[in-house]
């Protein structure tokens, strides 16, 4: 029998909120985490990216905050391995604990601190943080957690594999003994269940799907191309339909060569990377959501903290090194009760990565064919190849303008390099429309939804 939120013993106030924001009845993730929860038990969950881990932590958050009073200052820390995951899951609070008067505060990198301060010291009861920017208020004493009772780690797997342990250990050394501590996660691997083994007290364990199980409503799909074919498959399947896209890359540079490819074919397309500022990600985030740009090119900066509804097509440009990544790629996809697709494009060079993902997942993904004969496919593959044949030097030492790993953007327009300061910034802002900042094509209609190469180094 499927239980209602009401089985759950969420307060009348947080049924009221649930329903007004138009949910039924609770995932498997919520089922079976948010009454331990709500007893102030620790909990350690492992499901699926997309299934409702965050509404899991936050209502027995907001419930036990709103019901009993605390001390001033932060009573439950929220800490998340992207800034785009953290601004999603400060959304969710205002959503349900807007109502019940129950304040937070978004802690990230790449705006200032000042205000952050302020909501620091005056009126957040919830903090939810990136690790190294809450480390950088503990040092400037601007964030005090000696009032903490609740902390969450959230995709406790990420922030590890994002090399944060030493920012997490310190700021483990700052809260009370005596809290209650959830753990949620995509996968669990030993790292992590070593970290729950330390942190943790005799935890409440809730798994709803095996670690290292993608989404189950996503068709899966891999493409073996050569890599001077992948910008040429990627255009031939955008033109098979209108859905929603969202594209990986492994780097920075790759994502921006990627984005000016679509771009140039007359697809409306956004990126955002690390080198993106905090105001250029999320001006092309909300027009990704909004249905301005079909297209979303980004690193695995965004895997975990993309809340589309309803992304119909995931495409891994690149494999990640690290299999459990996709995962979390894929679960872009197919979130909740929709439905949608990943293709996966994979070079010569990247069949290992290939196999140890197929070992993660425990199934071979199905091979597709790469769509050679189609003219989208066949002019792109002739246009990158002629710089090679055609193209004049300019100079002695100028570089090869084909060389994927020396391309670089011109100077304005839509190939403005990332990262080049503030007039690049003002100038281009992601998800601009006057300003040039992204490329889109004059007119259309608004994207259907539906239900590298080896870098030099990691990014």
């Amino acid at each position: 029998m499927t239980k209602s939120f009401a089985d759950l013993k969420l307060s009348p106030e947080s049924l009221h909120a649930l329903d007004r924001a138009g949910f039924e009845h609770p995932t498997p993730i919520q089922a079976q985490a948010i009454p331990p929860a709500l007893a102030g038990q620790d909990v350690v969950g492992t499901a699926a990216t997309g299934t409702g881990k965050t509404a899991a932590f936050l209502l027995p958050i907001i419930d036990r905050l709103a019901a009993t009073p605390g001390k001033p200052g932060p009573r439950a820390l929220v800490l998340a391995p992207t800034r785009e995951l953290a601004l999603q899951i400060g959304e969710e609070l205002a959503r349900f604990g807007g109502s019940r008067r129950v304040r937070g505060a978004v802690v990230i990198g790449g705006v200032g601190m000042a205000a952050q301060t302020d909501a620091l010291r005056h009126r957040a009861e919830v903090v939810i943080a990136t690790p190294g920017r809450l480390v950088d208020h503990l040092q400037q004493g601007s964030a005090k957690l000696d009032a903490l009772e609740v902390l969450v780690l959230d995709e406790a797997d990420r922030m590890l594999d994002m090399g944060f342990k030493p920012q997490l250990d310190r700021i483990l050394a700052r809260v009370p003994k005596k809290r209650q501590t959830l753990l949620f996660s995509a996968t669990m691997g030993a790292e992590v269940a070593d970290f729950a083994r330390a942190h943790l007290v005799q935890p409440v364990r809730v798994e709803v799907a095996r670690s290292g199980t993608t989404a189950a409503r996503a068709e899966q799909q891999v493409f073996l191309a050569e890599q001077h074919e992948k910008l040429a498959l990627l255009l031939a399947l955008l033109e098979r339909d209108d859905v929603t896209t969202l594209v990986f890359t492994r780097t920075k540079r790759r994502a921006d060569r990627v984005w000016k490819g679509i771009g140039r074919a007359g697809h409306k397309v956004a990126r955002i990377h690390a080198d993106r500022s905090q105001a250029q990600r999320r001006m092309a985030l909300d027009g990704f959501k909004d249905g301005t740009y079909r297209v979303l090119v980004a690193t695995d900066i965004a895997a975990r903290g993309i809340d589309v509804a309803e992304i119909g097509h995931v495409v891994n440009f690149d494999l990640p090194h690290v299999p459990e990544d996709y995962v979390h790629r894929v679960g872009r996809t197919a979130r909740a009760a929709a439905s949608g697709r990943a293709s996966s494009f994979t070079a010569p060079e990247e069949k290992d990565q290939l196999v140890a993902i197929e070992k993660l997942v425990r199934a071979a993904i199905p091979r597709a064919d790469v769509p050679r004969d189609t003219e989208t496919f066949k002019a792109e593959v002739t246009r990158s190849a002629e710089p090679r044949d055609s193209a004049p030097r300019r100079a002695h030492h100028a570089r090869p303008a084909a060389h994927p790993k020396r391309a670089r953007p011109s100077s304005g327009g839509h190939g403005q390099r990332s990262g080049g300061g503030a007039h690049a910034a003002g100038k281009h802002a992601a998800g601009g429309h006057a300003t040039g900042g992204e490329r889109s094509s004059d007119a259309g209609a608004k994207p259907r939804s539906v239900g590298s190469w080896g870098p030099k180094r990691r990014r």
